[in-house]
């Protein structure tokens, strides 16, 4: 585990990979960005928890496969953590077909890239969560959640009645969210101000109990509201 102290000012960033190359490589990346800083590296999901306190990162670049405390495990902690609550969680996987990336989803990551996209995108990605935004590709993320809801398994609560407490409004807002909608675009879609539209996100999120936009393109879609290829 190794730890750095950047410039005031950028995004603080935390890498955890098993894989020393790879986490060497990433590093390069990211403090090629004039606007970004690695403050740690971290072998072990539970490397990257204490990096998250210690380093004060904004976002925490996560593999899923580690050994002892792996991404997802690390992600929840993260995620359960009030002392952490401003840190995002960006999830690396091999393949975006993983089951296992949904899981990270719902322990409270921010978003998913594969290990093979472009060097921009990524740093591109780090921008968006730690901005607040959900990264997920609707396309992708709908399959990858209609092949986990068509397994025999309980869907952590997020049935139906998860969406007694919202709207009419607010169900249509939540839809937009699902279809990969950013604010502007929502309110845009439903004749709103893009603060209006932000105000109905905020209290989606707040009545359904999610961390972030991530969270309720899984509840829209495990809820039923939005359908898979529909």
């Amino acid at each position: 585990m190794t730890a750095a102290v950047p410039d005031v000012g950028r995004i603080r960033v935390v890498l955890a990979d098993d894989q020393t190359l790879v986490r060497s490589a990433f590093a390069m990346l990211v403090e090629s960005a004039p606007d970004m800083a690695v403050v740690g590296q971290a072998g072990t999901g539970a490397e990257a928890v204490g990096l998250a306190h210690s380093a004060r990162a904004d976002v925490v670049v996560m593999d899923l496969r580690m050994p002892g405390t792996d991404g997802i495990e690390a992600t929840r902690s993260i995620a359960a953590s009030e002392d952490l609550a401003g840190v995002k969680v960006l999830v690396l996987t091999t393949y975006d077909t993983d089951e296992n990336v949904l899981e990270a989803l719902r322990a409270g990551a921010s978003g998913f890239l594969v290990k093979d996209t472009r060097p921009a995108e990524l740093l591109d990605a780090i921008r968006t969560v730690a901005a607040g935004d959900a990264l997920l590709s609707p396309g992708p993320t709908a399959s990858l959640i209609a092949r986990v809801l068509r397994a025999p398994r309980p869907t952590a609560g997020n049935g139906p009645g998860a969406l007694t407490a919202l709207s009419s409004r607010e169900r249509e807002v939540l839809t937009l969210v699902a279809r990969g909608l950013n604010n502007t675009e929502i309110a845009d879609a439903l004749a709103l101000s893009p603060l209006t539209a932000k105000t109905h996100v905020s209290r989606i999120m707040g009545k359904s109990g999610v961390r972030d936009r991530a969270q309720l393109v899984i509840l829209a879609y495990e809820s039923g509201l939005v359908v898979p290829g529909g």
